[in-house]
């Protein structure tokens, strides 16, 4: 999902992240939102919410049929989670690289997996893995209103080269 703010603004994009029940129940929130943070993503989008188990279908189609899908609907269900929506130069691969391989275990360490996880399911944290899977489930989960991305943030010119933008 490419914000048009203007031209200059064309490698400006938007990711969905997912903070799960495993990781609200140990009280990482704020840590984990902290490492996007501290990366110059801009958070855009935040709510807590319990995920119901149709927003559960749509958002893991993919994975309906496969023998791990009811497990992965409970735990995604049981308990609140933070979605947040942000965005910044290449925003989708900045932060799968900052949240590491979906099975933690092999997570290197420093990312958020690595450091905070140590299951393939149980994993604390949830990315978008491709633009058209961020502009899907972005959808799913924020009304347009609800994205606050109109504005150019102020830090911008010093997080990055103007040829960057």
């Amino acid at each position: 999902m490419q914000v048009t703010q203007g031209s200059n603004q064309s490698k400006i994009q938007k990711t969905l992240i997912l903070i799960k029940p495993d990781a609200m129940e140990r009280k990482l929130a704020g840590q984990i939102i902290t490492r996007f943070e501290q990366k110059g993503l801009d958070i855009v989008a935040i709510k807590m919410l319990t995920m119901t188990k149709e927003l559960a279908q749509k958002h893991y189609a993919q994975h309906l049929n496969k023998p791990f899908y009811k497990g992965l609907e409970e735990f995604m269900c049981s308990r609140p989670i933070i979605a947040m929506v942000v965005q910044g130069v290449e925003a989708i691969e900045v932060v799968r690289n900052l949240v590491g391989a979906t099975n933690a275990r092999k997570a290197l360490p420093g990312t958020i997996r690595g450091d905070l996880a140590n299951s393939l399911s149980s994993n604390v944290v949830h990315a978008s893995d491709s633009a058209e899977a961020a502009e899907k489930e972005i959808k799913l989960f924020f009304k347009e209103e609800e994205i606050f991305d109109k504005h150019k943030p102020i830090l911008q010119d010093l997080m990055y080269a103007k040829d960057e933008l």
